[in-house]
């Protein structure tokens, strides 16, 4: 009598350890990627020196960057094949040290000669290279990282547990990195010292809860990897241009990706520019800055519990433009607020 193919071992629920540990993979990239929206253009243009126009540049050309190489270092992760660590975590092993290396080395100020055109420009190439490098190692860790979920679990339920631990470890990073800016300006009065102790203590903070991750979670996806059937090949994925042109030819996709691409551009530009209405407009400190940044982050958590039970009721596209118009209004406020009259 022909047998019956043996059935794939359901997965055995994860202990809570493990989820801590996965959740803890997203703290650096969340404290990084939150320190550097709010504070870097505004440390090029005020305490590096550089004109707007090369500091705006230098974010452009990182950012390009870090466009570009996604997808390569996607597609190198799912063909990294290590019998010990898996395909994903010597990216995150040896990307961890260089990632949080590189994020401190944005917040140093190199003399390059006492002409100050020299200076400009030898900054500017200076903050290029790191910005690239820094950009390149980012992705190292945190690409691997986010495809680690169905590695750890093939169940819904439990993918979703872990993404809640994720995301409160990265809004638990994103305040915590706020309230700690807040504490060091005004503990250290030299604005160049401010930001090397912040990126110092961030670059370590950043670094660490990583390796928690992999020594944390590697024996699960050990032990996943065990009682599923076997990964496909990398030889049986498609070629990566006809990957982008199954990607160009979804316009569901493309309209989602366009509103995904405006919002967040308003959202980035919005922390950019934050830090010049509070300090050269309002005529506040950069350590009341750093109070008002939290106080719209702390805003931003509370909020999404709000718009969860709304969406809930009235449906998410609706939910988007009611969120469009307080926007939009809240921007219009900002221009009754008189200038020097708050500090």
């Amino acid at each position: 009598m022909k047998q019956p193919p043996p059935s794939i071992v359901p997965d055995p629920p994860m202990n809570l350890s493990t989820k801590l540990a996965y959740g803890a993979g997203d703290l650096g990239p969340a404290i990084t990627a939150n320190i550097l929206a709010f504070f870097l253009l505004f440390f090029f243009t005020s305490v590096a020196g550089l004109n707007a126009g090369l500091a705006g540049s230098i974010l452009m050309i990182g950012k390009i960057w870090d466009a570009i190489n996604d997808p390569i270092v996607g597609m190198m992760s799912d063909r990294t094949r290590s019998a010990k660590w898996g395909r994903r975590y010597p990216w995150m092993l040896w990307g961890a040290i260089p990632f949080g290396m590189t994020f401190f080395l944005q917040w140093i100020v190199p003399k390059f000669g006492e002409d100050a055109a020299a200076n400009q420009w030898g900054l500017f190439g200076y903050y290029i290279l790191i910005a690239v490098l820094f950009n390149t190692f980012y992705t190292m860790v945190n690409l691997p990282y986010t495809a680690l979920t169905p590695e750890l679990t093939q169940d819904y339920n439990e993918r979703t547990s872990l993404n809640s631990f994720r995301f409160a470890f990265s809004i638990s990073g994103s305040i915590f990195s706020l309230i700690l800016a807040q504490v060091i300006f005004k503990m250290v009065a030299d604005p160049q010292q401010q930001y090397q102790v912040l990126g110092g203590i961030c670059a370590v903070l950043s670094t660490l809860p990583l390796y928690w991750c992999v020594f944390g979670t590697i024996a699960r996806t050990r032990s996943v990897a065990g009682r599923s059937a076997v990964l496909p090949n990398a030889s049986e994925s498609l070629p990566f241009l006809a990957q982008l042109k199954i990607v160009f030819s979804n316009r569901p996709f493309l309209f989602v990706i366009g509103i995904y691409l405006c919002s967040w551009l308003g959202v980035q530009i919005t922390a950019a520019v934050l830090p010049y209405f509070v300090v050269n407009w309002m005529g506040l400190s950069s350590s009341a800055f750093t109070l008002v940044a939290l106080v719209v982050q702390a805003t931003a958590l509370l909020m999404l519990f709000v718009w969860s039970a709304v969406s809930a009721r009235v449906g998410k596209k609706a939910v988007y433009f009611m969120g469009m118009v307080l926007w939009i209004g809240r921007r219009w406020a900002w221009s009754f607020c008189n200038r020097g009259k708050w500090g």
